[in-house]
């Protein structure tokens, strides 16, 4: 319904129970949201945070691992998203293999355990992938596996589903086949019980992807690419997108990093959007996703987009690609009470989050951190202070070392 101003939204048993004017409710807090702006939790569906490792890359097909199997719940990641408004993410495998690893959605439950921040009952993902990454050219990496080539890639998506069609056949035909969990995982993406998410970026490989799959409608098999990410070539490409039943998760305007994104232009979204491509702006990266909020209104610049329809690309469009819009996504009775409050407009760059809820729980609240962060420094300051008396004797005191944590990227 676009904007509404000067309304109550009640939240109640992790839902959104009520929207209207004046709404009271007996024992419930109550968050002042004068002069400020309510919005949907922000969706990011291409993350890597939260995860142990991120690429199974000794071979090309790698279908049977999953991302959900090594998780962090104490990635401190999380936390710092649930400051940039970032209420669920989809933890994807990396980029190395043709056909990767199964993805994990997750809300951003900061302080429950690897089981609780897991999202239950959503649709199951699996990562795909096409280009640099998976070749992996042999004069620059020392890559000793197949696929070496942009043909080869095609080839080895070609061949991995005609493996899936025999394996099921083979099942069918006697139902003590031995249990093949690669097969296994392909088999149920071909069957609309596994969605692809897939890495690309030119043009030749989105169509060629495409085209590998439809081919499979005349042996029986009726499914689809769910999501191209990434795809900075897609405004090429959008129509045929649009037909094949795909959506895009693409970066707002990151370009010229490698020889694949030398094409790659900041009225991308705004095109494939006007197309019809359901189209949103994810990160792929820890530190971005913290600002995902500026990332979609780049679009209303970059090609004259609505303010509703760049605020929708972090919200209700990544909650349709993930199938999940019946229960997140925008402000509606019946959804899941995750809600994000802001100090100004939220596409601007002077916005703040002032509280971020999940599930009915608020898990960041601005002023409380201002407060962590205070005490945080006067316990730095005393632990400090200790040190330096225990070395009055003349003891030389030994640096201590923090090992880093990893930010994972695709290419990791």
């Amino acid at each position: 319904e676009g904007k509404v101003a000067n309304t109550d939204v009640l939240l109640k048993a992790g839902k959104i129970a009520k929207i209207g004017k004046d709404i009271t409710e007996a024992g419930a807090r109550v968050i002042d949201g004068t002069g400020k702006h309510l919005t949907p939790g922000i969706i990011d569906e291409h993350s890597h945070i939260a995860a142990m490792s991120i690429n199974e890359g000794a071979q090309s097909v790698t279908s049977e691992v999953r991302v959900g199997d090594n998780m962090n719940p104490e990635d401190i990641n999380i936390y710092r998203q649930l400051s940039g408004g970032v209420t669920t993410s989809h933890i994807l495998h990396g980029s190395a293999n043709t056909i990767g690893g199964q993805t994990q959605l997750i809300k951003l439950r900061w302080g429950a355990s690897d089981d609780g921040i897991k999202f239950a009952g959503a649709d199951p993902f699996i990562k795909f992938a096409l280009g640099e990454n998976v070749k992996r050219t042999t004069a620059v990496l020392g890559n000793n596996r197949f696929p070496d080539t942009r043909m080869g890639v095609e080839e080895m998506l070609t061949d991995a589903f005609d493996r899936a069609a025999d394996y099921q056949k083979a099942l069918k035909a006697n139902p003590n086949t031995r249990r093949d969990l690669e097969l296994e995982a392909i088999s149920n993406i071909m069957n609309n019980k596994l969605f692809i998410t897939c890495h690309s970026y030119v043009q030749t490989e989105i169509t060629y992807a495409m085209r590998v799959i439809e081919q499979f409608k005349n042996k029986g098999y009726d499914f689809k690419v769910n999501t191209f990410t990434h795809i900075l070539e897609g405004y090429k490409v959008a129509d045929k997108m649009k037909a094949h039943g795909a959506s895009a998760a693409t970066f707002s305007d990151w370009f010229n990093y490698k020889t694949e994104v030398q094409d790659a232009t900041a009225y991308n979204a705004a095109i494939m959007q006007r197309v019809g491509v359901n189209t949103i702006i994810n990160s792929d990266d820890a530190e971005m996703a913290r600002r995902l909020n500026q990332e979609a209104a780049k679009s209303i610049k970059y090609g004259g987009m609505s303010e509703e329809d760049a605020l929708k690309m972090v919200t209700l469009n990544p909650a349709k690609l993930l199938h999940l819009d019946d229960r997140m996504g925008s402000i509606k009775v019946g959804k899941d009470a995750d809600v994000v409050l802001w100090s100004d407009n939220p596409l601007s760059i002077q916005a703040k989050v002032q509280y971020t809820i999940i599930d009915g729980v608020v898990l960041y609240d601005a002023s409380k951190n201002m407060e962590l962060n205070a005490r945080n420094e006067a316990e730095r300051a005393r632990i400090i202070a200790k040190m330096l008396l225990s070395n009055e004797n003349g003891e030389k005191s030994t640096p201590f070392v923090k090992k880093p944590r990893k930010h994972y990227h695709c290419d990791t």
